[in-house]
């Protein structure tokens, strides 16, 4: 079967939404180190923490100085609070529970900081029937152009600083499920289906100003 990192596809799509530059962001699941590098060039300081100790060896072994990386579970880790322009997250909410998971790392942003986080949905079939079929199609017309160039993006021969696999976990939500969680836990939250079995949540936390502004009559 062909097969090829759509995490690393979605890394533009993730520095995209984020400042152009940052004084402190925090990646919640730093994997094999990849995203850590590349924010690490757009912020002064990058906090990476994962789960797994052999992630984390893996992330320090090609980041700048100035990314932090620690071992830690983002739902019992104490988070500095109110101090990161940008919280970001890849593959990693559904692995969570997102009612508890989003609060947390909504408290670690300082006000007018942005999470920005991509995750696997659920299939929400038969309503994503369209969606899964061309998913299906771009997948493999995209692999063989990565494999036949050689691209990053391909998989299939082990990265070097990378022991194993990425463990997954089989999505419980689908992506309006995840809408709904959302939006409850950080009014304004956008959350939308990506087409290669992600989706992309979206959150800028309010201003003081805003946050006490009245509401129009």
């Amino acid at each position: 079967m062909l097969s090829w990192d759509h995490n690393a596809y979605y890394h533009r799509a993730i520095l995209r939404r984020l400042p152009a530059h940052s004084a402190r962001v925090l990646e919640v699941g730093s994997g094999r180190g990849h995203l850590a590098v590349r924010l690490a060039e757009r912020a002064d300081e990058v906090d990476a923490l994962d789960l797994d100790p052999a992630m984390v060896e893996a992330t320090r072994a090609i980041v700048p100085a100035n990314v932090r990386c620690r071992r830690a579970d983002v739902t019992t880790a104490e988070l500095p609070a109110g101090c990161y322009d940008a919280v970001v997250t890849l593959s990693v909410l559904h692995h969570l529970d997102l009612a508890t998971a989003l609060p947390l790392l909504a408290r670690a942003l300082r006000p007018g900081g942005v999470l920005v986080a991509v995750a696997l949905p659920k299939s929400d079939l038969p309503r994503e029937l369209p969606v899964e079929a061309a998913a299906s199609l771009v997948h493999h017309v995209l692999g063989t152009v990565f494999t036949a160039v050689r691209h990053p993006y391909r998989v299939g021969l082990p990265h070097p600083t990378h022991p194993g696999a990425v463990p997954m976990k089989d999505p419980t939500l689908t992506t309006r499920q995840v809408r709904d969680v959302a939006r409850t836990a950080l009014p304004g939250a956008d959350v939308r289906r990506l087409l290669l079995w992600r989706y992309l949540l979206t959150w800028t936390k309010p201003s003081a100003a805003t946050a006490t502004s009245p509401t129009s009559a």
